[in-house]
């Protein structure tokens, strides 16, 4: 069994075991451009405005938005 599948069972789950941006250790760095890209396609996708804010995002903050998002469009 490899590690990735040790992890998966650990999880009980069969998808990659996801950590919580705000435990990332880059969490508070600036969003990265592939983070942007994706958020204002999925803004697009879900019939909504980009964020504002979305050039002072951290990391954590775009990935939580980027989530939330992903629901709105029905890719979650």
């Amino acid at each position: 069994m490899t590690d990735h599948d040790t992890q998966q069972a650990a999880a009980g789950s069969t998808g990659p075991v996801e950590k919580d941006p705000d435990d990332w250790t880059t969490g508070d760095e600036p969003i990265t451009g592939p983070q942007r890209s994706y958020l204002e396609t999925l803004a697009q996708q879900a019939s909504q405005d980009v964020p504002d804010d979305i050039e002072t995002l951290t990391k954590a903050e775009a990935s939580k938005r980027i989530d939330e998002l992903q629901d709105a469009a029905g890719r979650g």
